[in-house]
C-alpha cells in the first residue's frame, strides 16, 4: 500500500496549484493567439514536468509504482487526444475566437479537474469497500470500447449536449464574445456571452469522459495518489497540446479504434483482476505489461494512421462518440406526398 506523507501531499497540491496558476496568468490575463512554436515548447515543458515527476516519484516510492504512475498517465494521454478532437469541435462550432481559445480551455479543465477529483475520490471509496466495482467498472470499460468502435465514424453533436440547450433556453446569450468576457452587460441588460457556453460545452464534455478515464486508470493502478497526479498532468498539458495538433488531428483516423481497444483491454484486465479475487486460478495482467500493450497500440494506430493519410489525403479522422448523433428525418419525396393527396 503507498503511504504519501502530508508533507508529500503537499508539495503535490503546490506544484499543481503552481502549474495551473502560471497556465491562468498566460491564458486570461494575457490574452492572445497561441501561434505554433509556444504550443511546442508549452507541450514539451508539461510532458517534461511529467516525466520529471514519475522519476522523483519512483525514487522515492519504488520503481513499482513509478510503473503505475507512467502507465496510468500514458492511459490518461491517450484518452486526452480524444478530447482535443471534441473540443475542435466546439471551438469550430461557437466560432471563437483564437485569442480567446486558451481561455475557454483553461478554466472548462479546471472545472473538470474539480469535477475528476470528486470521482477519483468516488471511485477509491468503492473499489475499497466492495471488491464487485471491478467488475463494474471493467465492464463499463467494455460497453464504451465497443460503442466507440460502432461508432467510430462519428462525431458528437454539440447541439445534442443537454447542459449547452438548456443553458440557451434559460439564459439570454448574445452573439458577440464582449472581450471575452463570459458575462456582460449588453443595451442595459446582462447577459452571457458565447464563451459561457463553451465553458458550459467543454466542461460537461469532459465530465462526460472521465466517465471512461478514471475506471481506465484504476485498471492500472488501484493507488488513488497515482489515479490523481496522473489524471492532473495529462490535463496540464492538454491546452498547449491543443494549439500543437489541432491542424494534424484530421489524419489520425484511426485514433477512434485505438482508443477502442485500450478500453477493452483494460476493461478485460479490470474483469480478471476481479475473477483472480474469488479463484488464484484466474491469471492477472501485469502493469509492464498493460503498459506495453496501450504504448504498441498507440504506435501502431499512429503509424497506420499516418499511412493511411498519405495514400488517401481525403480520408478524415472522427472523434467517435458513444451514440450516433440525431439526424433530422428526410423529406418524403414530391410524389408520395401527392398519392396521398
Amino acid at each position: 500500500m503507498l503511504e504519501i506523507t502530508p508533507v508529500g501531499w503537499a508539495l503535490t497540491a503546490g506544484v499543481i496549484v503552481l502549474l495551473f496558476a502560471l497556465d491562468l496568468t498566460l491564458g486570461i490575463i494575457r490574452p492572445h493567439t497561441v501561434g505554433f512554436r509556444e504550443a511546442v515548447g508549452w507541450s514539451v515543458f508539461y510532458i517534461a514536468v511529467a516525466v520529471a515527476f514519475g522519476l522523483v516519484f519512483a525514487t522515492y516510492a519504488g520503481w513499482e509504482y513509478g510503473a503505475e504512475y507512467f502507465a496510468g498517465y500514458v492511459v490518461e494521454k491517450s484518452l486526452s487526444v480524444d478530447n482535443l478532437f471534441v473540443f475542435v469541435i466546439i471551438m469550430s462550432t461557437f466560432a471563437v475566437p483564437a485569442e480567446h481559445q486558451r481561455k475557454a480551455l483553461t478554466l472548462g479543465i479546471m472545472i473538470a479537474l474539480v469535477m475528476r477529483i470528486a470521482f477519483i475520490v468516488l471511485g477509491a471509496a468503492l473499489l475499497s469497500l466492495f471488491s464487485f466495482m471491478f467488475l463494474v467498472f471493467g465492464a463499463l470499460l467494455i460497453w464504451t470500447a465497443v460503442q466507440l468502435y460502432r461508432h467510430r465514424q462519428e462525431d458528437p453533436s454539440v447541439e445534442d449536449n443537454a447542459l449547452v440547450r438548456l443553458t440557451r433556453r434559460v439564459l439570454p446569450v448574445t452573439s458577440d464574445y464582449v472581450g471575452g468576457r463570459m458575462i456582460a452587460r449588453v443595451g442595459g441588460r446582462r447577459v452571457v456571452t458565447p464563451l459561457f457556453v463553451v465553458l458550459i460545452a467543454i466542461g460537461s464534455t469532459d465530465l462526460l469522459f472521465a466517465l471512461d478515464s478514471i475506471p481506465a486508470v484504476f485498471g492500472v493502478t488501484e493507488e488513488p495518489y497515482i489515479v490523481l497526479v496522473a489524471n492532473v498532468f495529462a490535463l496540464l498539458g492538454l491546452r498547449a497540446l491543443f494549439f500543437l495538433v489541432k491542424g494534424l488531428l484530421d489524419r489520425l483516423v484511426y485514433l477512434s479504434t485505438g482508443l477502442a481497444l485500450i478500453l477493452a483491454f483494460i476493461g478485460v484486465k479490470l474483469v480478471l483482476h476481479w475473477a483472480h479475487g474469488l479463484s488464484d486460478s484466474v491469471p492477472q495482467i501485469s502493469t509492464m505489461l498493460s503498459l506495453g500493450v496501450i504504448v504498441v497500440v498507440l504506435a501502431v494506430t499512429t503509424v497506420a494512421s499516418l499511412l493511411r493519410s498519405r495514400r488517401d489525403p481525403a480520408a478524415r479522422a472522427h472523434a467517435g462518440t458513444l451514440r450516433a448523433p440525431e439526424r433530422e428525418p428526410e423529406p418524403e419525396p414530391e410524389a408520395a406526398r401527392g398519392d396521398e393527396k
